[in-house]
């Protein structure tokens, strides 16, 4: 369907990919791994066109659709339903259940569908993009890190989604767990070389780390043969006898590929400053609430917090996960509920609002000191290397910081502040697979406490022992790991099913032939009984679409009001009878 033959792409003077040949085939979902700055993006650019490349060829069919996720947001209707229709033509206007089935599966009520997009949060605003995608039916979806914008509920829908999706994917994301569960194929971006193989990531990690190992052993030993070879070179070049064979030592060390020490590639370094906290417990929440004007946010959420406590906070997304972490670290007051801290508790808190308070003249080496002053500046720079901003690059001031390189910047002055608490609020938004896994050793390797706001599977599953699970009847606290929850509990209830567009329902038309009764006259008997029968039956689809609507389930509303006017046009051809 999609085919890459020998393709080069240089940018910045630095080549991000060499001569790549790929092909996407018929069915094929193809996860994309690298490290950020490897060219994935660059990669998905090529293939839509709209990013030239220096040499090769990039074949696609005429016919053949690409759907990608606009990560720019431009809207010119009033409301998200309508928004998401002009997706598709004026001839499905009437469809509008194709739209209200994305749009449920994401997480928008149906309150939601009549709200002007404009309202919505930059997360929400691109999940309405992702609807208008997947509303024209490509024959192929490039999706470019979709997860950062979903809560893991939603995430459990995408995931049904693209299991079932008719045609060809390839997905970029850092979360691992959740690309195994829904590609069949593994392709990675390493050292300008681009490698795809079928199966899992960790079938693709594993091949990877053998095929260096391979070829590192070659490399030295390639490097011993030479260095034999050129002592003998040496040694005989000007012997009558010897030279002749020295000189075709040369020209086979000549022929010989020149075998680089692979560069070590540079990951990030987590390592938390503990201070110790005398005593088992360190935090607890009592009947905690929350909300804006008259409305609760979350209301009596109760828990404690041990000292070396991994809690993951996990839900859909406006339900208050954040928020309850600005609540407990008293960036927000609660409206009732109380909070109890160990004297001696050291809070770390990374969020996602919290780049914002980064001071845009600053270094970034004095944006990390700023937490400690008592740091020599040694240690605040390799802290600072440990982000990755090495040498000199500690001395950039954060104004000229991409948001990626913002997070860093605030994770690193985490690591140089002396905690017994940590609260991390979607700490993997900015990181690629191989930080993600620091990430989940250096918690692991913490003394302290920790809550964790993520909805990726990986973090959870590696971290946790306990949960704060914010569902629709607020939050609960659960006692035990990922898997457990998902075992006894589950998404099931908050997740809608992919759901099929409803199946036409055969309505026999009515026979307009006269009853064969004396008198010629039609069996009025007969017809009305037919009708009392059917307007039993619209009672019955007329408390159904209630209860549906009552639910939120926009699909059962649909199926059940199709039925609904098509038994309803039937009453009217036999009152047309009598």
């Amino acid at each position: 369907m999609i085919q890459l033959v020998n393709v080069t792409k240089s940018f910045g003077g630095r080549t991000l990919f060499e001569e790549v040949t790929f092909s996407l085939n018929m069915g094929e979902r193809i996860g994309l791994v690298g490290r950020n700055g490897t060219g994935k993006s660059t990669l998905f650019k090529v293939i839509m066109g709209i990013e030239s490349y220096d040499s090769g060829e990039v074949k696609i069919p005429k016919s053949y659709k690409i759907g990608t996720l606009d990560q720019h947001i431009h809207f010119s209707h009033e409301t998200v339903l309508a928004e998401c229709m002009s997706a598709l033509g004026p001839e499905f206007e009437y469809e509008t259940y194709r739209a209200e089935k994305l749009l449920t599966g994401l997480g928008f009520s149906d309150e939601d569908f009549v709200k002007s997009p404009q309202s919505f949060s930059g997360g929400y605003q691109i999940r309405i993009n992702l609807v208008k995608t997947l509303l024209t039916e490509p024959n192929c979806l490039l999706l470019d890190e979709p997860t950062n914008y979903l809560d893991i509920v939603s995430l459990q829908w995408l995931r049904s989604f693209l299991r079932t999706f008719q045609g060809e994917v390839i997905i970029i994301t850092h979360d691992r767990s959740f690309m195994d569960s829904v590609t069949t194929h593994t392709m990675g971006v390493h050292r300008g070389k681009l490698r795809k193989i079928k199966g899992p990531t960790k079938k693709y990690y594993e091949q990877l780390e053998q095929d260096e190992i391979i070829y590192e052993q070659t490399r030295v030993n390639q490097e011993k043969k030479i260095k034999h070879m050129m002592d003998y070179v040496d040694k005989y070049r000007v012997s009558a006898r010897g030279a002749s064979q020295a000189q075709s030592r040369l020209k086979a060390i000549e022929k010989m590929q020149d075998m680089k020490q692979l560069e070590k590639i540079a990951d990030l370094d987590f390592s938390f400053n503990h201070v110790s906290c005398p005593g088992k417990q360190i935090m607890k929440v009592n009947d905690l609430s929350f909300g804006y004007d008259e409305e609760n946010l979350f209301s009596g959420v109760s828990f404690e917090v041990d000292r070396e406590d991994r809690i993951g906070i996990i839900g859909k997304n406006g339900k208050g996960k954040s928020t309850l972490l600005n609540v407990l670290s008293h960036e927000l007051k609660q409206r009732t509920g109380e909070i109890w801290e160990h004297p001696s508790l050291a809070l770390g808190h990374f969020g996602q609002t919290n780049v914002k308070r980064l001071h845009a003249e600053n270094t970034i080496a004095q944006e990390i000191q700023e937490v400690n002053t008592e740091l020599p500046i040694t240690r605040v720079k390799a802290i600072a290397g440990t982000m990755l901003f090495t040498g000199e690059d500690s001395d950039k001031r954060i104004s000229v910081l991409s948001g990626g390189e913002k997070a860093r910047v605030m994770l690193g002055k985490i690591l140089a502040k002396k905690t017994n608490l940590l609260f991390l609020d979607e700490p993997t938004n900015h990181l690629d697979m191989e930080s993600i896994e620091s990430l989940g050793e250096a918690i692991n390797d913490y003394e302290g406490a920790c809550l964790i706001v993520t909805h990726n599977e990986d973090l959870l599953r590696s971290c946790v022992n306990k949960l704060v699970i914010f569902r629709k009847d607020g939050a609960e606290f659960f006692e035990g790991t990922y898997d457990e929850f998902l075992e006894k509990i589950g998404w099931e209830e908050d997740v809608k099913p992919i759901k099929e567009k409803p199946a036409p329902i055969k309505v026999e038309p009515v026979k307009k032939e006269e009853p064969k009764v004396s008198g010629n006259k039609y069996k009025e008997e007969e017809i009305m009984a037919q009708i009392e029968t059917l307007e039993k039956y619209q009672s019955v689809l007329e408390e159904k679409i209630q209860n549906a609507s009552a639910a939120g389930d926009t699909d059962a509303i649909t199926s059940a009001g199709h039925e609904l006017e098509l038994v309803n046009a039937k009453i009217d051809e036999l009152l047309e009878l009598l």
